[in-house]
């Protein structure tokens, strides 16, 4: 099995999804979608930004690599009422499925950065928009102090190294690496720019409680803790994690979570 497809089958990312609805709405909200357009949504998940769009009006396609997840959006679609949102499974590295120049916009929030082969990924996201379209990628960045990045690296270190040739998602919030693996499929640097934008985790339980989700649902906190237990040190990962949960949430409510997390907004003119 493809290991990204294993990673993100093995969890229940939806599980998380649920703290994400009203920020993915937020952003949706933000990208000029109208009417009879066609979006692409990359890396989909069960439809965080998918939905959204769809209720914008646009005919959505949502592509992920994990069956449940895939799963998961066609219910929560089919509940909604929107025939125009379709989700199917699919890798950001190879969409030949797809025609040239099928879409008017190509979103990828948290999604398509995870995937191997950045350099194809790009490749593919481009030759799949229609000139005049646009390329929208919210991607997390290296080092950042916020949640996510903190997550990604308090994980790493209880985790073996990666495999010779690994090729770090977190690259893609990197400003330089994003100019260089589109610019090899085609695109000129004036035409992608940057900024530095907020996505907010939301739910009504305690930060200890977020942690267990992590832990219990998202793949790469997942296998951290397994190899964190092998070593006999789950119970410091779990440690570090819930104070870092509790260090970053700004609610002022007992027993709920709000933690705000800075990503890179990426916008590509095709």
């Amino acid at each position: 099995m493809n290991p990204n497809k294993e990673l993100w089958e093995k969890g229940d990312f939806t599980r998380l999804a649920e703290t994400m609805r009203e920020s993915g709405s937020e952003l949706v909200a933000a990208l000029g979608i109208s009417k009879g357009m066609d979006v692409l949504d990359l890396g989909c998940g069960d439809g965080t930004t998918a939905i959204p769009e769809a209720k914008l009006g646009a005919n959505v396609l949502g592509v992920d690599i994990a069956r449940n997840l895939v799963a998961a959006g066609n219910l929560r679609a089919k509940a909604e009422g929107l025939s125009n949102c379709t989700f199917q499974e699919g890798d950001a590295t190879d969409l030949s499925e797809l025609k040239d120049h099928s879409f008017d916009l190509v979103v990828s929030i948290f999604g398509a950065m995870f995937a191997p082969k950045p350099f194809e990924v790009a490749k593919e996201m481009v030759r799949v928009t229609r000139p005049g379209g646009k390329i929208i990628m919210g991607n997390w960045i290296p080092g950042d102090p916020t949640l996510v990045a903190q997550i990604l690296k308090t994980s790493a270190a209880y985790t073996p190294p990666p495999p010779e040739g690994f090729v770090s998602p977190m690259l893609w919030g990197v400003e330089d690496n994003v100019i260089e693996r589109f610019g090899a499929a085609g695109i000129p640097k004036e035409n992608i720019s940057f900024s530095r934008e907020t996505f907010t985790f939301s739910a009504p339980f305690s930060t200890d409680e977020f942690v267990s989700r992590f832990k219990n649902y998202y793949g790469p906190t997942m296998n951290a803790f397994e190899a964190a237990g092998k070593n006999g040190k789950a119970s410091d990962l779990q440690h570090e994690l819930e104070q870092l949960f509790k260090s970053q949430n700004q609610s002022k409510t007992e027993n709920a979570t709000t933690i705000p997390a800075t990503f890179l907004k990426v916008t590509v003119n095709v």
